[in-house]
């Protein structure tokens, strides 16, 4: 199909105009924030049980992407097909869990029908919906309004501006109850342990290696050990020092340089050699934090340390690059 500038300039138009209307409608959910979303989120945040979120169609959608981000979260979740509750799923729901409903009408059949039954097993019903006199509505023991009237739909039916503002005061909801539960991110990486998320997310310790892999001499280890103990540990480097306190370092780099000298004596302690203030990162850091710090002092090997700034391991560029983090 052939474009003309006007078709294109119409098209543009007709894009801009819908998300006008959809950020709209998100000014209005932010509006319409109020006491009901703080009982929410405390009733979230202190849940013995686990958060079930029920939807039919668009709002299905919608419901089974929020138990998705409430579950990545650290807020035990999962989302409950309104028409498979209906033929035995109902059985997953307990009166230690709440039931977080989604209609915007609020009169959606499959999940109205569901309504007395999660009453009558004890847990409270959350109504994310646009119908505040709803059937939804009333059965609600939280009520979180969706203020929105217009969607993007130029016949004013898909669902659209409305589902964007549902799915916004989801993630609202899970952030403001991340951020009481203290997540950190090692505890987001427990639950994202494959894909590029998992990867950004992995600490130093993840990746270091540890007890005999630490190429490791005292001061008082002759270049020629020292050259034996770098040979069979691999990284081009061996730490110095006595059990977990780090002195210092030697590298290949130091060693060509001694061997360029006219005399040298390969039976010289390597504390006359060493690096006095090795690069360090602790165990504790994020394994892109080691890759910036590599490239910016130039360096392939971390020393990693603890808290104490105890040696306990070491990292090379390669480890980074094979865990898929530089």
């Amino acid at each position: 199909m052939n474009m003309n500038d006007k078709t294109s300039k119409d098209w543009i138009d007709q894009a801009s105009t819908v998300l006008d209307i959809e950020i709209d409608a998100l000014q209005q959910q932010k509006d319409a924030l109020n006491d009901d979303f703080v009982s929410t989120a405390s009733l979230i945040l202190n849940l013995k049980g686990k958060l079930v979120i029920i939807g039919m169609g668009k709002s299905g959608i919608i419901a089974r992407k929020i138990a998705a981000t409430f579950a990545s979260t650290g807020t035990p979740a999962f989302f409950v097909h309104a028409a498979e509750a209906q033929h035995g799923d109902l059985g997953m729901i307990t009166s230690a869990d709440a039931v977080l409903a989604l209609s915007h009408s609020g009169e959606t059949d499959e999940v109205c029908g569901l309504l007395p039954t999660i009453k009558r097993l004890g847990a409270p019903i959350i109504a994310m919906t646009g119908g505040m006199t709803s059937t939804l509505a009333q059965h609600a023991d939280y009520l979180l309004h969706i203020p929105v009237t217009k969607e993007a739909c130029p016949m004013n039916l898909a669902p659209t501006a409305s589902t964007t503002a549902t799915l916004a005061l989801g993630d609202a909801l899970a952030v403001v109850v991340l951020k009481h539960r203290g997540i950190q991110p090692e505890d987001f990486a427990r639950v994202h342990p494959a894909g590029s998320l998992g990867r950004r997310l992995l600490t130093v310790a993840d990746v270091m290696h540890t007890g005999s892999k630490i190429p490791m001499v005292s001061a008082d280890t002759s270049l020629t050990d020292a050259i034996y103990t770098m040979s069979s540990h691999r990284f081009g480097i061996t730490g110095v020092g006595e059990g977990n306190k780090l002195e210092g370092c030697l590298t290949d780099g130091d060693l060509r340089r001694v061997l360029q000298q006219e005399q040298w004596d390969m039976q010289q302690p390597v504390s006359k050699l060493m690096h006095t203030a090795p690069q360090t990162i602790a165990e504790n850091h994020l394994a892109s934090e080691a890759v910036r710090l590599m490239e910016e002092k130039k360096v392939t090997v971390l020393f990693v340390t603890n808290e104490e700034s105890e040696l306990v391991g070491i990292v090379h560029l390669h480890d980074l690059l094979q865990a898929g983090i530089a």
